[in-house]
Formats: C-alpha cells, structure tokens, sequence
C-alpha cells in the first residue's frame, strides 16, 4: 500500500508541475530561459503576487498582517523596530529609557524626513498618537494604547509617553505596526477618515493602490537608513494559487504568498522557484461566537472541542507543516503557557454534553472561512467529524476581506481563521482576542466578556515582574479554555514561494514580509 500511495503522490505532483508550466498569465512566450540567464541587479522591481488585497492602507485601523505587511517598516516606521533576532532595537528614535513607572523618554533621530519633505521630529510622534487615541476617529487600535495619557514634547527631538499606570508591553507594540509615525500633513489632510494614500519615513514611498488589483511602491531615493535594493515593489492580488506559482515560473513576479501545503512539493520540484519557510509567533484556530444562542452555551462548546480529532487535520490537511498548538499563542510567545491542556477526542463526552444542552439531535450551524485551500480542507474534515455527533456542519467560503469584516462584525457562528502576534508579547494576543475592550474589529471575535480575565490581563500589563506576568498569562489561559471559546489547530510555519534568485527575502515571526534588504538576480 506504501508503494501505491507513494506512486500516486509523485503522478499529482508531476500533474501540478505540468499544469503550471502550461498556465497562461498574460505571456505569449515562455521566458524561463531568459530569467536563468540575467545576472543579479539592483534597481529592478519586484512584483509579490498574494492572495488578497490590504482591507486598508491606515495602520491605525487594519485589522490584519496581510495590510500590515505592505505598510510596516517600508511606508511607515516606528519609534523602535526589531531585528532580525526580533530582539527591539531604536529606530527612528536613537535611546530610549524608562524614567519611572509611567514615564518612558525616546530621544529622537534629527536625520528624517517623511516621503512629503516635512521633518520628523517630537510634534509628528504626539500628532501620530493623538488621532489614534481621539474618540471622534475611532481607531479599533486605541484599545491598545489605552493607558496612554498623554504625549509630551519636550522639545524638538524629544517625546515623553506619560502613562496612567505601567504597562509592561509597550515597546512591544511600538515596535509593530499600530507604533508607526504618520506625516502630520496626511493626518491633517485625513483627519478622522482613513488614509488612503500612507505617509512616513520608510525605505519605500506610496505610489498607487487599485483596489482588487495591485498596490505600488517606489524606492525612497531620500531614506535616512539603508536604501532598498529594488526601485519598485508590486503588491499584484492573484486569488488563485495555481496562478501565483506560475507567476514565478514565467518570470512575471518573483514571490508568490502564501503559500499552501498541497503546493509545497510542486514548487520544490521546480527549477525555477523554491519554498520559503520559517516558525511563526501566530496560530490558526476553529473560533465560537458566543453570541449565536447555540454556541452560548459552554457545553455545546465543549462537545464539538471534544468532536474534533485534531492529528488527522495536522496530518492529511497540513502534513505536519506547523507544529501541534494548546493555545492561541506560539511557542515563541513571551507568556506562553506549555502546560496548557485542550479538550481530548471524546465522542462519548461530546454526546452526552450535547444531550445536556438540550441537543441529543444535534443541530444545525455555518462556518465560514476564507478562500484558502488548507482552510476548506479543514472545513470539510471538520464538516465529516460533527456528523458523528449529530451535528450538520454547512461551509461558507467568502473573499478574505468580506469573511474579515462579517466575522468582526460578529456576522458569524463559527469560523476558521489565525493571529499572527504583531509583538511577540502574550499581551498583544491575549488582550486584542480576549479582553472585553477588544470586542469585534480590535481581534476579540469570539465576542467574549468575562470580568475576571479583564482583570487579569489588565494587572498583566501593568506587572513589572516578567515572572509574576507570566503566571497571570498562564491562569488566564486556562480560564479561557475552560470556556471552550476556540479549538487550536496550528503553530503557523509561514510560507512562500520564491522564484530562484530572489535574495534577502524573509518573513518575521510576527507575519510580515521583510523586502527591504531583497535583491532579484
């Protein structure tokens, strides 16, 4: 039997490789031969073909990675950033230091200037946070800067961030992208409205955005730092994946992402592109909104946790791409807890849990999802798994940005989705996912409230011990657990595929695509 699967695994492969090759994306000939013959460059341009379109260019309101990888760290720029160890580091500030318990103290650099020619300096960064932090504008991300009093300028390149009371994370958000300085004349010229056309500091500046279709960036020929080595970036939306890999096969980009499982062993067989890989901070889980009256209740929660047997979805949807999750959080997260337990295969308890309930019939519910391969592969999987309980799982496939916005709008019952950690900071995921204040767009889709994890994670953000921190993340976990508000599927090993000369190229912990430093031969 090995032998025939075997046999069966290498003819699909072979019949994936062949289909790319024949896929037409635009091109009358086939120009693989001249892209093996070029030699490296700079100032080309790099087209990435992805998935989906940014559902918004205004870091002070996108919801996602996928629109934070276009903005973060080439249009926009924090105070700190992270290296590639992800270890924090000054950037456009050159020192920091912490004054006292609410006070922390950036001194400045006095080399920059945002892509429309004005300085950066202290009025920008307490401009940048105070329309984030304005009522009247609403950003979903203010949650997260709450204890934020004020932004004091000291004076031209000196900010003082005086808190209402400690918070332990805040270099951690600083350095994501919701800690990126906006222009002040773009925040003048948007107010309130979201900004279409982004301003900052970066490597790269906004040239266009054609929603549905691609967003272009140009080189920054005046960049404070190191300049890119690319004079244009593509951001080229490719819904189809077949597509995407064929992109790199022809030439026409040279990184398609994401990448799926299934089309892993297509692009190693290729001469033209490899696979990307790299351990994420990120999982991908099976979310309730407790919202919907069946899912209200804790015990039909609980049955469909113990309905699912996860080890076959590792195995036959992802191949064991990304290790086994318990929580929400990476292994890699500062906070995670690995003596999390989740809920074991138990049809016997599932059953009875339900009957419980009121439900010894089962029912009927919805789950949505994105159009991802992997994620309807787990759907049908999940779909055949709640059978054995009574259960008549229907599946949604939506566009990524309307499955995003229905399920923050709370328009959902179940769903499969992911949080890629911006911070690497239990904080970030804990607080957006859990915490009353983060309901809906802000990461808590779930729409879950409970008064005594508020608490928790409010003293976890304001502890100074990283010890007592991580104790007072572990007990919110398991409180969060206990309330069956989601089924663990995945650490997130991100992926991508890179046509062979591509250089430079990675993909953070966090999510991001990091381009600045990618050369194309």
């Amino acid at each position: 039997m090995r032998g025939k699967k075997s046999a069966t695994k290498w003819f699909l492969v072979l019949l994936l490789t062949l289909l790319i090759a024949g896929c037409s994306t635009g091109k009358e000939e086939n120009t693989t031969e001249g892209s093996k013959n070029s030699s490296a460059k700079d100032g080309s341009t790099l087209v990435i073909a992805r998935l989906s379109d940014a559902e918004s260019l205004d870091h002070q309101f996108m919801s996602t990675i996928n629109a934070a990888s276009i903005t973060h760290g080439k249009i926009y720029e924090g105070l700190v950033g992270r290296d590639k160890n992800a270890e924090i580091q000054p950037l456009l500030a050159k020192e920091y230091k912490q004054v006292d318990d609410t006070t922390w103290e950036f001194k400045l650099r006095e080399d920059v200037k945002f892509h429309d020619g004005t300085d950066f300096n202290a009025d920008a960064v307490k401009k940048t946070f105070d329309r984030m932090l304005d009522p009247n504008v609403g950003s979903p991300k203010a949650a997260l800067f709450k204890m934020v009093k004020e932004v004091k300028v000291v004076d031209d390149h000196t900010v003082q961030f005086l808190l209402s009371e400690p918070y332990s994370p805040l270099l951690s958000i600083l350095a994501s992208h919701e800690g990126g300085i906006i222009s002040p004349k773009a925040i003048e010229k948007y107010g309130k409205e979201q900004i279409k056309e982004p301003d900052g500091t970066g490597p790269f500046v906004f040239e266009s955005w054609t929603p549905g279709q691609e967003i272009v960036l140009k080189k920054n020929e005046s960049y404070w730092g190191t300049k890119a080595k690319v004079d244009k970036v593509v951001f080229k939306v490719v819904p189809e994946e077949t597509t995407r890999v064929s992109m790199l096969e022809t030439g026409e980009a040279q990184i398609a992402e994401p990448l799926s499982v299934p089309m892993m062993e297509t692009v190693e067989a290729s001469k033209n592109s490899e696979v990307y890989r790299s351990e994420g901070f990120g999982t991908e889980y099976i979310g309730f909104n407790v919202k919907n009256e069946k899912l209200s209740d804790v015990r039909v929660r609980k049955a469909i946790s113990h309905a699912v047997e996860m080890d076959s979805i590792l195995k036959g949807v992802y191949n064991n791409v990304g290790s086994e999750a318990n929580s929400l959080m990476g292994s890699k997260v500062f906070g995670y807890n690995p003596d999390m337990k989740t809920y074991e295969y138990n049809l016997n308890e599932a059953k009875k849990l339900l009957a419980e309930a009121g439900y010894p019939d089962g029912f009927e519910i919805t789950l949505k999802t994105m159009d991802s391969r992997e994620r309807i592969n787990v759907a049908e999987v999940l779909q055949s798994q709640l059978k054995g309980i009574g259960i008549k799982l229907n599946i949604e496939v939506l566009e990524y940005g309307t499955f995003v916005e229905q399920v923050n709008a709370g328009n959902s019952e179940m769903f499969i989705i992911s949080w890629r950690n911006a911070t690497g900071d239990a904080d970030y995921n804990q607080y957006n996912l859990f915490h009353t204040n983060s309901i809906g767009g802000a990461g808590n889709t779930f729409f879950y409230s409970n008064k005594e994890v508020d608490g928790i994670l409010d003293a976890a953000r304001m502890e100074k011990d990283q010890e007592k921190r991580i104790e007072l993340y572990a007990k919110a976990q398991k409180l969060e657990m206990d309330d069956a508000l989601y089924i663990p599927i995945r650490v997130i090993e991100n992926l991508a595929a890179t046509a062979k000369g591509v250089e430079g190229f990675s993909i953070s912990p966090s999510g991001y695509l990091e381009i600045n430093d990618v050369s194309v031969k």
